[in-house]
């Protein structure tokens, strides 16, 4: 039986305490930050050589619904109670609304290093220290809104904007395709600055702090973001019935793209799956 996906702004204190205690006990087991392992390995730009599967693709969606599935997994063994909330970023959109209370993600990052001190993900409470990809810190750092830069959040017209596109992505198949609802919900656009980060990309900024990069899993917030991303395909695939992943088959040898994405029925690494097959999720989970 398919298990439900709620709205962070929904749960209850006990749903909170269940789904934080799971990601920290994963964290003291040492299987989280396998997973911010993970996302820096498979973190490919489109001008680096050799597959892509995570970004700047057509397989970013197919990619990281098994991503936050993986984790939901995990998370599972420990507390078969526990999914991944989602977080709607065109509802909850200020620095003091769901998910950042102190009984769930805790909040912004102070003023003077972006260091996180609420919450159960603060580094003086000793459960988060960060491993992987860390310089001088092993505190979690966030942003939100970016205070010397502002950024705004995703609107709904933006996300509308995304999920009117009835064709799920185009050739050249790369972060450059104005058309497809694919790299209109990932976000990215023309240009430097906020205004080239729609939606998908736009929230990793405005989170900032350890949000920005290959390295973002190591705020939970990442889970709670793609989750929602996660909906608004599944939002789009019913929308768009008679459309479906593309490419259907791979680019031709000669082509720039030739062995660099991942074509509907091929697998999808590091996994042994398919995009196709990931293409519905009902028989696992679904939205509330």
């Amino acid at each position: 039986m398919a298990y439900v996906r709620k709205d962070v702004s929904t749960l209850t204190a006990a749903e909170k305490r269940r789904f934080v205690k799971a990601l920290l006990t994963l964290k003291r087991r040492g299987e989280y930050d396998e997973f911010v392992r993970m996302h820096i390995e498979y973190y490919t730009a489109d001008g680096e050589e050799g597959l892509r599967t995570a970004h700047m693709a057509p397989s970013f969606l197919p990619w990281h619904r098994r991503f936050v599935l993986e984790l939901e997994t995990a998370l599972r063994r420990v507390d078969p109670s526990v999914s991944v909330p989602y977080w709607d970023w065109t509802r909850d959109r200020t620095p003091t609304s769901a998910p950042w209370t102190a009984d769930l993600l805790g909040g912004n990052g102070r003023r003077s290093d972006r260091q996180v001190t609420t919450g159960p993900f603060a580094y003086r409470e000793g459960d988060w220290p960060l491993r992987e990809n860390v310089t001088d810190e092993e505190y979690l750092t966030r942003d939100l809104g970016r205070a010397r830069d502002p950024i705004e959040l995703p609107t709904r017209s933006d996300l509308a904007w995304a999920l009117d596109d009835p064709v799920y992505d185009t050739a050249p198949w790369d972060s450059t395709v104005r058309e497809g609802f694919r790299n209109k919900i990932e976000g990215w656009g023309p240009g430097r600055g906020s205004g080239s980060w729609r939606n998908h990309n736009r929230v990793h900024r405005w989170v900032g702090g350890a949000m920005v990069g290959g390295a973002s899993v190591n705020d939970p917030v990442f889970w709670l973001h793609h989750a929602f991303v996660d909906l608004q395909w599944s939002r789009w695939q019913r929308r768009h019935r008679e459309h479906r992943y593309l490419p259907a088959r791979p680019p031709a040898p000669g082509s720039d793209q030739y062995r660099r994405v991942v074509a509907r029925h091929e697998k999808l690494p590091p996994w042994d799956v398919t995009p196709d097959e990931l293409e519905d999720h009902s028989r696992i989970y679904r939205y509330a």
